[in-house]
């Protein structure tokens, strides 16, 4: 049972039009009413109504801010709790001066994510789909939002049930036959037992097959742009940006650290890391920075290796492309409106031809072939229909191998005839990491940990 009363503000900090404080517990409506000067009493009004006045402070009488609130009732709300939101001027000091006056109430300051774990605790929504809502907030693209939000709605919720279903009706089988094995021929449970787990198994890897795709959506391509100096790597990231987020000069070594950007290329989010040029260099600050993009180049999913194509390739370069011979890299050839030098028999001997992609930065020429490349290398160029259901979170994708290897085991044991009692324990863990998934199964430091990366007032 949760019997406290808790307040956070739901908006950004800083200004704005409004500002939102959300209260939710039992004594919500009672205890802002306390403060809260209207038409009506708050306790008289119906759920779902907004009602117009002042917050006051008890002590002076005075008014402290003119505000909207708005009431749901239990268990009509977010939390299935009562809950009053509180519609505020927005600016610091507006929101300040409410919330001193409710945590004079009966009421305490939420913790970060605890709006959202009330909502768990009481049922109305499961741990896969609480995951869901942070996933939301941290979208960098719009596929990556459809697919959190189908999430949120339950959609992987819906199709791991079922397969806790089928365990949980096989692993009941087992039980009465370990029971009253004199009504049991312990062969037509092995088959069965391998009948379901195969079954499940089938499901899980349907789950997995957009599971790389997923975790790209949720977490983006961590994105390289390496090559020397002056090749024309924070031009691309201008470009791919839209924005002048890098300086680009004609002096070599500009860039000096790493520049960080997230874009969406075909609704694929990239981060983006603009890198210092890679050559040798006496200057303590720039070879700090090469130090750099070195870590960059061995930590990125994805290289975009700038060539400058009117000049041929340095021993620098070279020694660059021997060492991401076998990594995800498209190469731009840049520059090609000036006379080419690049010797292009060289460069093929260290990367496919399909993976070159032709190109102007300073003309904008060349950006979509470049988009495509990418969406082509991670996507095969499209990406799934929109009903499907993408696996994107990585605790997902890790319990769903974990009960997938459990079911493997069991079949195994099963086909060797293995004592059912001894399988039990495999079909038994399989139900349990799937339950882990959306909070059945779940430990309550795993549920804190995920409540705590949400942000305060969520």
């Amino acid at each position: 049972m949760i019997s406290d009363t808790i307040a956070a503000i739901a908006t950004a900090v800083g200004e704005a039009s409004i500002s939102v404080i959300r209260v939710s517990g039992p004594e919500a409506v009672q205890e802002v009413d306390a403060i809260f000067k209207g038409r009506i009493p708050l306790q008289q009004a119906d759920s779902h109504t907004v009602h117009y006045g002042f917050i006051m402070d008890s002590a002076s009488g005075e008014k402290v801010e003119e505000v909207l609130v708005t009431i749901m009732r239990a268990p009509r709300s977010f939390t299935m709790e009562d809950v009053v939101e509180i519609s505020s001027h927005g600016g610091v000091v507006a929101v300040r001066r409410v919330m001193d006056i409710l945590l004079q109430q009966k009421i305490r300051i939420a913790e970060p994510g605890e709006f959202t774990k009330r909502a768990f605790l009481n049922g109305r929504i499961d741990l896969s789909q609480a995951e869901g809502v942070i996933d939301l907030i941290r979208s960098k693209s719009d596929r990556a939002f459809t697919v959190a939000l189908k999430q949120v709605e339950g959609k992987l919720s819906r199709q791991i049930k079922p397969l806790q279903q089928t365990l949980i009706e096989t692993l009941a089988h087992i039980e009465v036959n370990i029971d009253y094995p004199e009504h049991d021929v312990e062969s037509f449970t092995s088959e069965l037992i391998k009948e379901k787990s195969a079954e499940v198994m089938k499901a899980i890897d349907e789950l997995l097959r957009t599971a790389n795709e997923g975790k790209i959506l949720r977490e983006g391509i961590t994105t390289a742009i390496v090559g020397r100096p002056n090749a024309g790597k924070s031009s691309l990231l201008n470009a791919l940006a839209q924005d002048n987020r890098a300086i680009v000069t004609d002096i070599p070594g500009t860039t000096r650290d790493v520049i960080e950007e997230f874009v969406s290329i075909n609704n694929i989010p990239l981060k983006l890391l603009d890198t210092a040029g890679i050559r040798e260099t006496m200057d303590i600050v720039e070879k700090i920075g090469v130090e750099r993009s070195r870590s960059a180049v061995n930590e990125a999913d994805l290289l975009l290796l700038v060539l400058n194509s009117s000049e041929p390739l340095n021993e620098d370069e070279l020694e660059l492309l021997e060492q991401i011979r076998d990594r995800q890299v498209i190469v731009i050839m840049n520059k090609i409106d000036l006379p080419r030098q690049l010797d292009m028999d060289q460069l093929l001997q260290y990367v496919q031809e399909d993976s070159i992609v032709p190109m102007s930065i300073v003309n904008e020429e060349g950006i979509d072939r470049l988009e495509q490349a990418i969406s082509s290398l991670f996507f095969g160029g499209k990406l799934e229909a929109a009903d499907m259901t993408y696996v994107s979170n990585v605790r997902h994708i890790g319990l769903l191998k974990q009960a997938r290897q459990s079911l493997v085991d069991a079949y195994e044991a099963a086909d060797q005839l293995i004592p059912i009692d001894m399988i039990q324990i495999d079909v038994r863990l399989a139900w349990e990491q799937l339950g882990e998934i959306i909070g059945d199964s779940a430990p309550d430091s795993l549920i804190d940990q995920i409540f705590s990366q949400f942000c305060l007032g969520k």
